[in-house]
């Protein structure tokens, strides 16, 4: 926990200097890095037990896409889940939708490889998850999603499970409270960013209670799929969808019906992540992105209103302990409203009014507070959101030895975003490949003693 430090313009030109260097020492676009250790991705005959956390029809139509991109390399995983766990409207039906697509490609799927699961088979896997906020305990209720979670974990396989949340972490929240001895089966892969942004309470209670969790936090680093890299001609976001989506069976004109025909897929590198790379080592180059580990300090509290000359770190959690005020009952309530479209409220326990926020973007940060309580209805303040200082990121964390996180170095950055160039650097490596398995969806394999390398997706 930390409220701003002052960082030295020497040590961080030096730092800044350092890390270009080893960024220039990195293995170029095309070529992974074989030195540390070999490629264990779906492709390279690894299967990987995986289960998706979605808010697929919630807030961001992404997930739809993201989905299509999922089903297509079905057959290199072994799939055991598909929960929707929402911020908004997003439900299990929506997942359903996506996969009826699946079914009307499925015929010519299965032709590439008997590996693809029947969309019955999908469908029987899927489940809801938690429609409503936990509050700031970061658990409350089990859910049908978060049962089957903590029901895949407890297989009897050698095999970690990963879970790759793209929505809200409620469901996995709750699957560690309920079942801790799940734990040391998990692998997270967490979207974070704007969905950490809605779930800072459920992101906060794995942080404190399970600290040994397994996690990769993508803050960033995930929009290095639609940002930056090579986007001239078919590789550009709209051209490629145009190019190699659309047409392409079911799911390609369903594919192409969201975002208007352009790509963004933000939650497709935790997949992708799977597929070429070394899942083991999240230090290593693989298309879901390279990642360090966490540092101390994340976490800002503040017992007052604050101006925006108080800060904190970007993607980190600031949370607001406020005294009851004089004649606040039990049952009322108050609501703190940042950037006027994310609420967080706080129940009267006598014990304070505590409100959790993440902030998702580097700068200055608005709020103000709703009450029925005359005294608190009103109030407001601001508080900026920085980057964390290099002297704290070059410490990792002795209390998360397995959390891991957007790279912080400048020269992994595209603009503003950390970490997005540990992905956008294999853009026409995995554009190309999903081109490729998404003519897969168009028509049947050939004989297979014509087969190419190209129909067969590698």
């Amino acid at each position: 926990m930390t409220s701003c430090n002052t960082i030295k313009p020497g040590i961080l030109t030096l730092s800044r200097l350092m890390i270009a260097v080893a960024w220039a020492a990195a293995p170029l676009p095309g070529t992974l890095d074989r030195t540390a250790a070999a490629d264990s991705g779906a492709p390279a005959g690894h299967r990987h037990r995986v289960l998706v956390s979605t808010d697929i029809g919630g807030t961001d139509p992404d997930d739809f896409q993201s989905m299509v991109h999922f089903l297509v390399y079905a057959d290199g995983f072994d799939i055991e889940g598909l929960v929707s766990s929402p911020y908004g409207p997003g439900r299990k039906k929506a997942i359903l939708s996506v996969i009826d697509y699946y079914a009307r490609d499925y015929a010519n799927l299965k032709t590439y490889s008997d590996e693809y699961p029947t969309p019955g088979t999908l469908r029987a896997m899927t489940r809801q998850g938690a429609l409503e906020g936990p509050g700031r305990a970061g658990v409350s209720q089990s859910t049908e999603g978060s049962d089957w979670i903590v029901r895949c974990a407890q297989r009897d396989d050698p095999r970690p499970l990963y879970v790759l949340v793209w929505g809200g972490i409620e469901d996995l929240a709750q699957a560690l409270h309920d079942a801790p001895d799940i734990l040391p089966q998990l692998r997270v892969y967490f979207i974070g960013g704007p969905n950490k942004m809605w779930s800072a309470d459920a992101y906060q209670y794995i942080a404190t209670h399970h600290p040994t969790l397994w996690i990769i936090e993508a803050n960033a680093t995930y929009r290095g799929w639609f940002v930056g890299g090579n986007q001239a001609g078919a590789w550009g976001n709209t051209s490629f969808v145009a190019t190699h989506i659309a047409g392409r069976g079911a799911l390609g004109d369903y594919f192409a019906t969201h975002l208007k025909g352009r790509i963004k897929m933000g939650d497709t590198p935790s997949v992708a992540y799977l597929l070429h790379g070394t899942p083991d080592d999240p230090s290593q180059p693989s298309w879901g992105g390279r990642f360090v580990r966490i540092w101390e300090g994340r976490r800002t509290v503040f017992n007052r209103l604050t101006t925006k000359t108080d800060q904190v770190e970007v993607f980190g959690v600031v949370e607001f302990v406020l005294p009851v005020p004089e004649g606040m009952i039990r049952h009322q309530t108050a609501t703190m409203v940042f950037d006027n479209r994310v609420p967080v409220t706080a129940a009267n326990d006598g014990n304070g009014l505590r409100f959790r926020f993440s902030p998702r973007d580097a700068r200055m940060w608005s709020y103000e507070l709703r009450s029925d309580h005359a005294r608190l209805d009103g109030l407001s303040g601001q508080f900026t959101a920085v980057p964390p200082p290099a002297a704290r990121t070059s410490r990792p964390s002795a209390h998360h030895p397995n959390w891991w996180i957007d790279d912080p170095d400048p020269a992994a950055a595209e603009g503003i975003h950390p970490g997005a160039k540990s992905v956008n650097r294999w853009r026409e490596d995995f554009l190309r490949d999903f081109a490729a398995r998404m003519r897969r969806c168009q028509s049947p394999a050939a004989a297979k003693s014509t087969h190419s390398t190209e129909d067969n997706g590698s």
